[in-house]
């Protein structure tokens, strides 16, 4: 029996029988809801013109805001939760939001399209650093933090320093005069909350959101072709820029199980439906060589969106997150049905778009070492060559790491996105360094074999020669950075640290 779909918006509960199942937020926004501030400029989760903002109930009983974008999420994954966007933000007596007189004061909108998509990841960032009621709590974030709160949002008419000027100058005027009561919002969507599997059906297409990690199972079990449905961050494009049919979805969004990050004998254990940005907060905790992957691992809304478990089960072959993992030892753990297994990470991909999965399979978790033991000793780092620094895919991604014995390497592994139908291990460059010792002679042998391990493609981002050519030289940097002896800080080896001390040097 289907179900409305319910959720909160415009200060109301609203309830939706008759929209298709992969109708997304910004059609509704534009088309049903008439709140066209929300523009649509790419389509694709690129570009930002379309950020509005969810807000959902948390484990402690308040309230998340996350930017997201709204042109590939589907609308029935707002049930239970609330949608904000640029019109919420007027005051009642007319005025402007601080985000909004900063952004006026601050001369940042020009064309003015992309506006809207920024005001929200700033209202975002703003309500982040407790800023919406004022008083003795509230922090400031630093222009870099600002930078990476505005990955998601492109400025077609360049004017990112004033833009980022006003992100800043919103925390020194006043808090607005009716903020939103977090509280009475928090009881509110707790009214919204299901108990059991929120099923919703338009036009013959079905769409359930499980609130078991059982249910899921038992739905992919009597229907192994129900298609699943994370963060939409990939699925999403599918439909609005080929048009494709999905059949049944299940979500699992909805999933408290999949949100789970817990310590156990070892290893950080990642649920499935943890978002890449909670997870890579956790990862980068344990391993802060992951931090710039992490924050250039796509954009804010879509890290706010997509999740660890949705990335890996892509098993896209320029996926970022895969190359890291495996680099780590990670392993995937998959479920069918009642039985339960874990293999590798690198062991799941067969092929390109092939993977050791059953139809009925889905991630349950990823599994990463901690660093204890004789991992203390570990070497690691991660690489990704774009064209642009944020929000861009990689033409090449590396990772590479070993335990140091001493100056003999033990275990090593590299992994490469971007070089292979899937991501892969370089057998033959690992075998060169197993054992021996670490020194350049060392790292330039395993340059060379890395050439017996990939044959790249040509193609928009990069040419076979430069990718090819990119591995090789990011290995060269790893030796760089962790040689044993006089080892390289990442700031002298960095393009973008070295052209900042020289604009200062030369200031």
């Amino acid at each position: 029996m289907s179900q409305p779909i319910r959720f909160y918006h415009r200060h109301a509960i609203r309830e939706i029988s008759d929209a298709p199942v992969t109708r997304t937020v910004l059609q509704y926004l534009r088309e049903d809801a008439r709140c066209t501030g929300t523009k649509e400029g790419c389509a694709e989760g690129d570009c930002g013109a379309c950020t509005v903002v969810v807000g959902e109930r948390d484990e402690l009983g308040g309230v998340s805001f996350k930017a997201v974008n709204a042109c590939i999420q589907f609308l029935p994954t707002l049930d239970g939760r609330a949608l904000f966007t640029v019109e919420d933000l007027r005051q009642p007596d007319g005025s402007l939001h601080p985000v909004q007189q900063a952004l006026v004061e601050c001369h940042g909108s020009q064309c003015g399209f992309c506006t809207p998509g920024f005001v929200m990841s700033m209202w975002a960032l703003y309500k982040k650093h407790g800023h919406e009621y004022g008083g003795t709590h509230c922090t400031v974030p630093t222009r870099e933090e600002v930078s990476n709160a505005l990955t998601g949002n492109l400025c077609r008419c360049t004017g990112y320093r004033p833009i980022v000027d006003a992100a800043l100058r919103m925390f020194q005027l006043p808090a607005p005069a009716a903020p939103i009561d977090t509280a009475v919002l928090s009881r509110t969507l707790l009214s919204l909350e299901r108990d059991a599997t929120f099923r919703y059906e338009h036009a013959g297409q079905r769409f359930a959101a499980p609130r078991t990690v059982d249910a899921l199972a038992q739905i992919k079990q009597e229907q192994p072709a129900t298609r699943i449905l994370a963060g939409s961050t990939d699925i999403g494009l599918w439909v609005t820029k080929q048009m494709r049919e999905l059949g049944d979805i299940v979500y699992v969004g909805q999933l408290a199980e999949l949100k789970t990050i817990e310590t156990i004998d070892g290893w950080l254990r990642i649920g499935a439906g943890v978002t890449v940005e909670a997870a890579y907060a956790e990862l980068a905790r344990h391993y802060p060589e992951l931090t710039e992957m992490w924050q250039r691992f796509a954009s804010l809304p879509i890290r706010n969106a997509g999740t660890l478990g949705g990335n890996v089960a892509n098993g896209s072959p320029i996926g970022d997150s895969m190359p890291g993992l495996i680099a780590l030892g990670a392993r995937v753990v998959l479920r069918g049905g009642e039985v339960e297994r874990e293999l590798p990470l690198e062991d799941l991909y067969l092929a390109y778009q092939k993977k050791d999965m059953a139809e009925h399979e889905f991630v349950v978790a990823v599994k990463v070492p901690t660093r204890t033991g004789v991992r203390a000793n570990l070497r690691f780092r991660t690489y990704k060559i774009s064209k642009r620094f944020d929000s861009d895919i990689s033409a090449v991604c590396a990772a590479f790491s070993f335990i140091a014995d001493g100056d003999v390497i033990r275990e090593p592994r590299m992994a490469f996105g971007g070089m292979a139908a899937t991501p892969k291990r370089a057998a033959h460059a690992e075998s060169v360094l197993r054992d021996a010792d670490w020194h350049e002679a060392t790292a330039q042998a395993a340059m060379l074999a890395l050439a017996k391990d990939y044959a790249p493609l040509s193609d928009m981002r990069a040419t076979d020669e430069y990718r090819i050519e990119a591995a090789k030289n990011t290995l060269y940097r790893f030796w760089l950075e962790t040689r044993p002896h006089d080892p390289l800080p990442k700031q002298a080896l960095d393009v973008r640290a070295v052209e900042a001390a020289c604009a200062n040097a030369a200031a």
